[in-house]
């Protein structure tokens, strides 16, 4: 592809991965356990020293009880627990590391990490860039337009477009509306009572939005759908619910702090910070070598 790529990356994806991973054996100078750190370091290193990107920024979430979402509908993620605190204490390590590497890093305590991406996307589009997002959450699928990509690392697979529809079935313009619709219970959003997945994605194919959808719900017990007319009657009773669910369902892309890719170029990194950081985490020779060669 010809157009150059912004990496936007799921920190916190990242981070909670590494914290469930990697063993408690690692522990600071104080002796604080920092497993996750490091293994959210070995990961970044990798994906700097495999991309080399001259663009590039990490999102972290700081808004679990605080998003605007939360404003909206108080149950939002009321089903997960806070970070314990020596979680919280390793997130902000990683935001170090991540910075002293000279990558930049998108947190906010009003927008999530996810709308900090979207805002990034929608911002480096309009300036010729093409994105990567860097993660394996699905409701990133709603962002990706022709050139942009979505990765999961862990795994190794990248999709674009077309794959949003292989893997759920809708078009990237009707994620949104898709999860509205069947809701998501990793964030405790209940859709529609009786849509699941495939009826979710099949109301989609034939009216193409929740807007149409709900216009025309008269239309839905004539549709060859198992169940239609109980489906209509319910798509009646919870349609301003639906409505309000893809409120929280959609990433925003208005996030403030993000104006063009010059905010997302990688800038040279800083030895003495990451030094201090190496003695204080008790990184091993291995790694202090790899972040020694990606500070240049």
């Amino acid at each position: 592809m010809s157009r150059p790529a912004v990496h936007l990356v799921d920190g916190s994806l990242y981070v909670f991965r590494a914290w469930h991973s990697m063993p408690d054996e690692f522990h600071d100078a104080e002796g604080h356990a920092v497993n996750a750190v490091h293994g959210f370091t070995r990961f970044l290193c990798e994906l700097l020293e495999r991309v080399k990107p001259e663009h590039v920024a990490v999102a972290f979430d700081a808004s679990l009880t605080t998003s605007f979402r939360n404003a909206i509908y108080p149950a939002y993620k009321a089903n997960r627990e806070l970070p314990p605190p020596d979680l919280e204490r390793q997130f902000v390590l990683c935001r170090e590391v991540t910075q002293a590497l000279g990558v930049p890093v998108l947190i906010d305590h009003t927008y999530e990490a996810d709308d900090l991406i979207g805002t990034a996307l929608w911002s480096v589009r309009a300036h010729g860039f093409r994105s990567v997002i860097v993660s394996a959450d699905k409701d990133f699928g709603q962002l990706l337009g022709e050139d942009d990509e979505q990765w999961d690392y862990a795994r190794n697979t990248r999709w674009g477009p077309a794959g949003v529809f292989e893997r759920l079935g809708v078009h990237p313009h009707q994620v949104a509306d898709y999860l509205a619709l069947c809701g998501d219970a990793v964030d405790n959003i209940p859709g529609v009572p009786g849509v699941g997945a495939k009826t979710a994605a099949a109301l989609l194919a034939h009216f193409g939005s929740l807007d149409a959808l709900l216009d025309r719900v008269d239309e839905v017990p004539f549709l060859r759908l198992r169940g239609a007319a109980s489906c209509a009657a319910k798509l009646r009773t919870h349609a301003e619910s639906a409505r309000l669910y893809r409120q929280l369902t959609r990433i925003a892309l208005d996030a403030p702090g993000i104006g063009d890719a010059e905010a997302l170029r990688r800038m040279r990194g800083e030895a003495d910070a990451m030094e201090l950081l190496c003695e204080r985490l008790r990184f091993g020779p291995l790694t202090r070598t790899r972040l020694k060669a990606l500070l240049g």
